[in-house]
């Protein structure tokens, strides 16, 4: 439950962060922080299915630190890339 937490804290601030530098493809605070949170999840997700020794630590709520910090890259990577991709679908619908 921890590692969830985690990873989708740090997806809001993946995403705000991704927004911040990448100023054409935010969507403003509140924005980035819901589509990083979902990105955090989605990170969190894709990581155990391709790492399933990380993934596996994660959801076990073990708090090693190779579980913390795959937590966070994994919600932080995530939030950010899903908040660039829906700010250039938004960017070419306009």
């Amino acid at each position: 439950m921890l590692a969830t937490i985690i990873s989708l804290a740090s997806g809001a601030l993946g995403g705000n962060l991704a927004g911040s530098l990448l100023k054409n493809y935010s969507m403003g605070t509140l924005w980035n922080s819901i589509v990083g949170i979902i990105g955090g999840g989605l990170g969190s997700y894709v990581l155990g299915s391709i790492s399933p020794e990380l993934g596996s630590a994660a959801v076990s709520g073990s708090m090693d630190v190779a579980s913390l910090l795959a937590s966070v890259a994994s919600g932080g990577v995530g939030g950010g890339v899903l908040m660039v991709i829906i700010g250039l679908i938004k960017k070419a619908m306009k």
